[in-house]
């Protein structure tokens, strides 16, 4: 295939590299702009114009940049060869000249995108017809370790499932108790858990709380509390799964759980009388033997994750590992991951996926965590993440990368070099103190609410009107429209915070006006 590639000149050289690792017989033509993203469709048809007619028509496509805002079917109908957009990243061309065959592309969106999007597609689709293909679903449950809570297949043959803990649920009113749960499915959430309030009974909320969620929620509903009374009336509601029972609580609570058929985690402790085991060889003979004795019903064991630095959480991890490896481990695992990410003065991102993949080496089959603080919101979106992640890496026995799902989000993929332009202007140091001077047209107060961006217009201290978006692009351009800001600098500040609300508003950081979004890193 011939293919002609448009570019500037600073990436005129990497383009040229590209296209001699390519199998096409590609051309390149460089345009006399320093940036290849400030050409127009406009401009590129111009400069085709200048090339010889037998030149282009020998051409089967044409590439040009893909940082090119404007969509470039103008191109196609201007000469009549289908003209596309290559990648955002000169880097990244020669990965599009190898797939240009195998990939349909676009006017509108960049090669490279449409990579992702297509690897994305397909990773998805894999995972969810294993997920439908209910004959081999039934085949994997007749083997050991591989169970049904509620109507969701449990074990190491399935991708881990993750649990979402509504912590001290009694607390919430109806309506908060079924918007957090909305919140954690939304996010990914395989299960939700009540989780109720150490030392205390409260026996009474739960028939209503488990009515409310089993009535509104398509997912599997568990219950967190060793008090017997509340497991107790927690079954006869109609919980899928209790957790959790351990050497001091489950005699009371087995036989109505054997009645409901409901399965139960169980804790290597007795915390009746104080007891936690203190090795990781007593974890795993304690949960051996409670597993023996709670025959009749379906167990996952919890070896019980430790924070860092707390007992270890390397020993704890290895419990896991023993567990499994001893005759009678053949049980899903359960894997505690808030015990960590709570306990940790850490974003969550990077130490959810690392955990997912230990948990996957594990065995494990349930990834548990609640989102308490604000740096684990958002836990449960990537432990679903992580958990598909790390089901694409074994299923294809690879490492888990370039599996066209990633919980890359604060950092790029790709590091790329970037070249300066060379110009040859004055020099001026940034840094000119400004006196701020009160823009006639009024004034904004910004906030981050229930997932949109507000901007309250004032005039002389009295709001006169709230506008509201997702973006800060949908914002500023109807505060011009409403012709809301007189003032360049005005016109500046309002773009720097609306789009600082814009990017909390993707983070789940919290957004205060006039106060940085990042801390820098601290100094040593």
């Amino acid at each position: 295939m011939k293919i002609l590639i448009i570019t500037g000149e600073l990436a005129s050289n990497l383009v040229k590299e590209a296209s001699l690792k390519s199998d096409h017989d590609v051309q390149v033509h460089v345009v006399k702009t320093p940036i290849a993203a400030f050409l127009t469709p406009k401009r590129i048809i111009a400069e085709l114009g200048t090339l010889q007619a037998r030149e282009l028509e020998s051409q089967d496509m044409i590439l040009t940049p893909g940082l090119i805002r404007k969509d470039v079917s103008s191109i196609s109908d201007k000469f009549g060869i289908p003209t596309y957009k290559g990648s955002t990243d000169a880097a990244d061309l020669d990965i599009v000249l190898e797939m240009v065959d195998k990939l349909e592309l676009s006017t509108k969106k960049s090669a490279d995108k449409l990579i992702e999007e297509e690897q994305r597609r397909r990773a998805l689709k894999y995972i969810e017809d294993y997920e439908k293909d209910q004959k081999k679903v039934k085949e994997l449950l007749k083997k050991p370790g591989n169970i049904l809570v509620g109507d969701l297949p449990v074990g190491e043959d399935f991708p881990m499932r993750v649990l979402a803990e509504i912590a001290n649920a009694p607390t919430l009113s109806p309506d908060q108790l079924l918007k957090r749960a909305r919140y954690f499915v939304k996010s990914g959430a395989n299960m939700v858990d009540i989780g109720m309030i150490a030392g205390e009974n409260i026996s009474s909320k739960i028939p209503a709380m488990v009515n409310l969620l089993k009535e509104n929620l398509d997912v599997a509903v568990s219950i967190d509390t060793l008090q017997p009374e509340e497991i107790l009336v927690a079954v006869d509601s109609g919980v899928d799964m209790v957790l959790s029972l351990d050497h001091g609580n489950y005699q009371e609570v087995l036989p109505a759980l054997k009645r409901k058929k409901i399965p139960a985690v169980i804790l290597p402790t007795d915390y009746g009388r104080g007891w936690v085991p203190e090795t990781t060889h007593e974890r795993v003979e304690s949960l051996i033997d409670l597993k023996g004795k709670c025959k009749g019903i379906e167990v996952l064991a919890d070896p019980i994750l430790d924070p860092v630095n707390s007992k270890s959480m390397v020993d704890s991890i290895m419990a896991c590992e023993k567990f499994k490896d001893t005759p009678g481990g053949d049980c899903p695992l359960f894997f505690g991951v808030g015990n960590v990410t709570e306990l940790l003065d850490v974003d969550s991102v990077g130490v959810n996926a690392l955990l997912a993949g230990i948990s996957m080496e594990l065995g494990a089959s349930i990834l548990f965590t609640p989102e308490e603080s604000g740096k684990t919101l958002g836990s449960v979106k990537e432990l679903a993440i992580s958990s598909k992640m790390m089901f694409l890496a074994k299923m294809r026995g690879s490492i888990a990368k370039d599996l066209g799902i990633n919980l890359v989000v604060f950092k790029d993929k790709r590091r790329v070099e970037t070249i300066p332009e060379e110009v040859d202007v004055p020099e001026i140091e940034a840094g000119f103190e400004y006196k701020f001077k009160q823009d006639p047209a009024g004034s904004f107060k910004i906030s981050v609410e229930a997932g949109r961006i507000r901007a309250v217009h004032y005039l002389k201290m009295q709001p006169q009107v709230a506008i509201y978006g997702e973006t800060a692009w949908e914002i500023y351009h109807e505060i011009i429209n409403q012709k809301l800001v007189s003032r360049i600098e005005h016109a500046a500040y309002l773009g720097q915070e609306l789009q600082k609300a814009e990017d909390a508003l993707k983070l789940g950081k919290n957004y205060v006006q006039d106060f940085p979004l990042f801390e820098r890193f601290m100094e040593y």
